[in-house]
């Protein structure tokens, strides 16, 4: 036992030896030098994948609905999500921050939950200043609604929308009492698309109820120009055309806000001469 000791004793020592020889003594004026998980670019390289975004001071907000629409459940992790609490409150900011002149929606999405895509819809449509929105890669289900809901609405060439009935996932109790509630909702949704977009209510229920055109649903896939011509999006073009449409909806509403502004100086001072006069 004693001789086990006396080896275990050594490797220690030799150990501590070593660990001390490891340790070096660096300078205070090298030390800032080698602070490498400082470096903020660093860090969202390690978390994010890339490198920072240069903070640019502009008048345009935008914001990416990417990924699941999420409702009242969660989506499982392993799926990329639009959470609409998180959407909503920007939203509100936006409107009522005077700095932010324009808004620009760039969407990606599969779908999601009805409710809350149409209640982060009916926040863009409601909006009163100019917006954008530029459908890349898919804005599918109730994707739709989110992509008519801007003001001016754009689709690059390659992406697609895809329209069809609304699903439920789960229990059914009661066939005929669920129908009627699935007829309700899908008034919801063809009513807001045809009041945002120009495309007429007969043709958005043919999309809907198309049975030949996808193998194993109802619906039918739109790509690009196919969903200009039909008039759900205004027109084809990238991110160059979507900034340079929301710069000149931008300046249009500068004009109309200076034409208000005169007339009511103009009314000011021809209220203060009647006073003069009445006094006079």
């Amino acid at each position: 036992m004693d001789i086990y000791r006396d080896i275990n004793l050594s490797f220690n020592n030799s150990e501590d030896q070593d660990v001390k020889k490891s340790k070096i003594d660096i300078p205070d004026s090298k030390k800032s030098k080698i602070k490498v998980s400082e470096n903020s670019n660093l860090k969202n390289i390690k978390e994010m994948g890339t490198q920072n975004i240069p903070s640019i001071s502009n008048n345009i907000q935008f914001l990416t609905i990417i990924g699941h629409v999420e409702g009242h459940s969660a989506s499982p992790p392993q799926n990329k999500s639009t959470k609409y609490e998180h959407i909503i409150p920007q939203l509100v900011a936006i409107e009522q921050n005077d700095s932010v002149e324009g808004f620009l929606v760039i969407l990606n999405t599969v779908g999601g939950d009805v409710e809350a895509g149409l209640a982060i819809a009916e926040m863009i449509a409601s909006l009163s200043k100019p917006t954008v929105s530029l459908v890349l890669g898919g804005s599918h289900s109730i994707g739709v609604p989110l992509a008519t809901s801007c003001k001016y609405s754009y689709i690059v060439p390659t992406a697609t929308m895809t329209i069809h009935p609304i699903r439920m996932n789960g229990l059914v109790i009661g066939v005929p009492q669920t129908f009627k509630y699935f007829q309700k909702m899908q008034e919801r949704i063809i009513d807001f698309v045809t009041r945002t977009s120009k495309i007429s209510r007969e043709k958005l229920v043919d999309l809907m109820n198309e049975t030949d055109e996808i193998a194993n649903d109802i619906g039918t896939i739109l790509i690009g120009e196919k969903a200009v011509a039909l008039g759900l999006i205004d027109e084809v073009g990238g991110l160059d055309k979507a900034l340079k449409k929301l710069n000149d909806m931008i300046m249009e509403e500068r004009k109309k806000k200076e034409k208000t502004k005169t007339k009511e100086d103009h009314g000011d001072d021809e209220k203060v001469g009647n006073d003069e006069e009445i006094l006079s």
